[in-house]
């Protein structure tokens, strides 16, 4: 099991990484907003693109977040469904306390002789 959650980790990993360089890499669909407008065509579409136009990115992009998603989803299922939970102190070794060591009292207190002169 905590070979599949090892598993599950390292593809999490991976499709986030993948995520955020792949929406890194896209062309804003707003980046040309300014010279849309600027040229007086001023087509819902030509300013944020068509809907059915995805690319070879956007396409990756989704695949990437939908695998991210599944790997969570399985990450939460494995952690609620395991057979430990919240901590298990069984196993801890007890130590016995150390000897507690009390000092002397000495109710008499010598004063330092003072010096004759």
């Amino acid at each position: 099991m905590e070979a599949f959650k090892t598993v599950i980790w390292i593809i999490n990993i991976f499709s986030a990484l993948a995520v955020i360089v792949l929406v890194l890499m896209q062309h804003g669909k707003g980046a040309d907003a300014g010279a849309t407008f600027g040229s007086g065509s001023g087509s819902a579409q030509g300013v944020f693109g068509s809907g059915g136009n995805a690319n070879f990115l956007s396409r990756s992009t989704a695949i990437a977040a939908t695998i991210f998603f599944a790997t969570c989803m399985a990450m939460v299922y494995t952690n609620t469904h395991s057979s430990k939970h919240g901590l298990d102190f069984s196993t801890v070794q007890q130590s016995t306390p150390a000897p507690v060591q009390t000092l002397p009292t000495d109710n008499t207190q010598q004063t330092p002789a003072s010096p004759a002169k």
